[in-house]
């Protein structure tokens, strides 16, 4: 099982998030599936806690109106990219609720979750307990002033509200004072020898994730609070902790079982499967100590064999900014004329494998023009055009040049054990190198003069291999390809011959890039966020709003809701719940003149069906007409 780091959903994705962990575990996923495993890639949306609560408050919306609108927003970018989720989850659906929940009531049963009493942030001005991303400042290690209440995102340390300088409400900017509040927290400290233990053994895992690991445990494991006060999240499932909801880290990471799940493939929890998990670097301690605790504790799922912690992605020499402006914003790659595979090889070619990357636009210009286009691109489009100008598109078998096919097998072996290792950047490297084997035989033989169908034969083969292992970078031209030459995209076929065939045309696969200047300004200017949220005057006037009149009204016993028979002249008498009971009295409401929503269908509320939604402001005042006016009026 591969899975990519479940990405907040209070913005829009750019570069630096796809190259970060979505495209190299796509890129992974697609080689195990090309090798003959069975492998599920999973990700999602990480939809609760406070980022979601915060930018819902600035836009003046619901949490649920934002997650619902951005997880299609990240869906469509991913989709655009073509990336082979087999399942894109959502953190906010009631079945991760209902795992999320068991989860935790294993843990509990296992004696690894107390009760502690802690001093937490509250806002006097917003008169609110803050969780700690509520809360920011100077981090006391390294004096990076944007630091969280929960960890630097610069020095990757994880933090707790009291211990930052000058904390601040992220709402008000007020200053906070700290008062005692109880919460839950998991027994970090008495799975400290389990995670320890586990990790240690970890041979496989990168120096950079271990020691990241190894780090953390040095310093000594606490208790760590795995509840806060907020209303959006899964809600705990004890006695006198209604009113909490889970730690996002606590159950975030369960939506790749939930992932699963939905799939019907949870055994890939519980049995012999290796599960891959692509993340930042500054998710490092959150998938190994945190998660390999939470694992631990549970103690009915498989530890991740493997934890692929990138380096981050820079954008011409500075960090990547939507605020300001600095960087490519995926939303906009689908209005270019650039396809997704020429942003694939760039980022593939980017991925921080080991250390920080960055995007250059003269680089990103150069690499596709002279390796992509004219080196790719270039041998298989003179493979096809010699092949249909010289023989009619008809490939004749014949004896393979068994020096060059050797050479191209040797390359062949060396890319798996490469992705294997979870090397990518690498891989591609290898496969740019049978490319150019193929060229500079091509070139070297002269076909042109010779007509050797020997050659052009062998180049044929060339390219099969070529295709299958450049595939994963590269799918949809690799899939044309594919059909052109008529073999199927496995690994079993890699070293398979060809075979005599037609081929069929191709036109160039990949476009060469001359105006970058007007690429950039297409991509680098992001959608502001409130951009999604707005409707057009055509979508307002789906609504149809008529004006009517309360005929009747009762309450509606143990609810705040009120029972209303509406007269909507010409559209006739219609029952309406409206939730404002606790605002009027049902003997106030007769008579008075409201405007409904006449054109939404029909929903049952409490048992009882409503037609039609009455007009209010917040605070429960009702919309009504001034003078007299018909039932049943449309409002213009």
């Amino acid at each position: 099982m591969v899975t990519a780091a479940l990405p907040y959903v209070n913005n829009v994705p750019h570069i630096g998030h796809i190259v970060g962990c979505h495209l190299p575990a796509d890129i992974f996923a697609r080689f195990q599936r090309l090798f003959g495993n069975e492998c599920i890639f999973i990700g999602g949306t990480d939809e609760h806690g406070t980022p979601s609560e915060v930018q819902a408050q600035k836009l003046g919306i619901t949490p649920k109106e934002l997650c619902d609108k951005l997880y299609q927003v990240h869906k469509k970018v991913y989709d655009w990219f073509n990336l082979s989720y087999d399942n894109f989850t959502r953190t906010s659906k009631p079945l991760h609720h209902e795992i999320t929940r068991k989860f935790f009531l294993k843990i509990y049963e296992n004696g690894y979750v107390e009760e502690r009493e802690v001093e937490l942030p509250f806002c006097p001005k917003c008169e609110r307990v803050l969780p700690d991303r509520y809360v920011t400042g100077t981090c006391p290690y390294c004096g990076y002033e944007g630091a969280r209440g929960d960890q630097c995102e610069h020095c990757t340390k994880l933090l707790s509200p009291n211990e930052l300088v000058d904390p601040k409400c992220v709402i008000c900017s007020s200053s906070p004072v700290f008062k005692k509040f109880k919460h839950l927290f998991l027994r970090l400290d008495k799975l400290e020898g389990k995670i320890r233990e586990w990790i240690e053994s970890q041979e496989h895992w990168s120096l950079p994730v271990k020691n990241a690991a190894l780090g953390w445990l040095k310093e000594g494991l606490k208790p760590r609070s795995i509840t806060r006060d907020l209303k959006w999240g899964v809600k705990v499932p004890l006695k006198g902790w209604e009113d909490k909801v889970f730690y996002v880290w606590f159950d975030a990471p369960i939506g790749y079982i939930t992932g699963a799940k939905e799939l019907g493939k949870e055994g890939f929890w519980k049995g012999e499967a290796r599960i891959y998990h692509f993340i930042g670097k500054d998710n490092i301690p959150f998938h190994t100590v945190w998660w390999g605790g939470m694992l631990i504790a549970n103690g009915e799922y498989s530890l991740p064999y493997q934890v692929v912690g990138l380096q981050y992605l820079n954008y011409e020499g500075r960090k990547i900014s939507k605020s300001k402006k600095w960087g490519v914003f995926c939303e906009k790659l689908p209005k270019t004329d650039i396809p997704p595979d020429v942003w694939r090889f760039y980022l593939a070619h980017l991925i921080p494998e080991t250390r920080d990357s960055e995007w250059k636009w003269e680089e990103f210009k150069e690499k596709v023009n002279k390796e992509l286009v004219g080196n790719v691109g270039n041998f298989i489009n003179r493979v096809v055009s010699f092949t249909h100008s010289n023989f009619g598109g008809r490939l004749e078998k014949t004896e393979l040049d068994e020096g060059v096919i050797e050479r191209c097998d040797e390359l062949v072996d060396r890319i798996r054990e490469e992705i294997e290792k979870v090397h990518i950047r690498k891989a591609l490297k290898l496969c740019l190198e049978i490319s150019d084997l193929g060229n500079k035989y091509f070139q070297e033989k002269k076909p042109w003069e010779t007509k050797d169908k020997k050659v052009i034969y062998t180049c044929a083969n060339i390219v099969k291999k070529l295709a299958i292992c450049l595939w994963p970078f590269l799918p949809e031209s690799m899939e044309k390809v594919a059909n052109a030459f008529g073999f199927e995209l496995k690994w079993e076929e890699v070293k398979r011959e060809l075979g005599g065939k037609s081929i069929k045309k191709l036109p160039p696969l990949f476009p060469q890039l001359k105006d970058i200047e007007r690429l950039k300004e297409v991509v680098t200017k992001p959608t502001p966020l409130e951009d999604y949220f707005q409707i057009s005057i055509d979508e307002f006037r789906k609504a149809d709003l008529r004006v009517g009149e309360v005929l009747k009204a009762e309450h509606i016993p143990d609810t705040r809701l009120l029972k209303l028979e509406v007269d909507l002249g010409e559209l006739g008498k219609r029952q309406i719940i409206a939730g404002i009971g606790d605002k009027y009295k049902a003997e106030e409401m007769i008579g008075k003149k409201i405007i409904v929503v006449v054109n939404l269908k029909p929903k049952v509320i409490r048992g009882f069906k409503s037609e039609g939604m009455l007009l209010a402001t917040e605070e429960k005042v009702l919309l009504t007409p001034e003078g007299e006016v018909r039932n049943g009026s449309k409002v213009l």
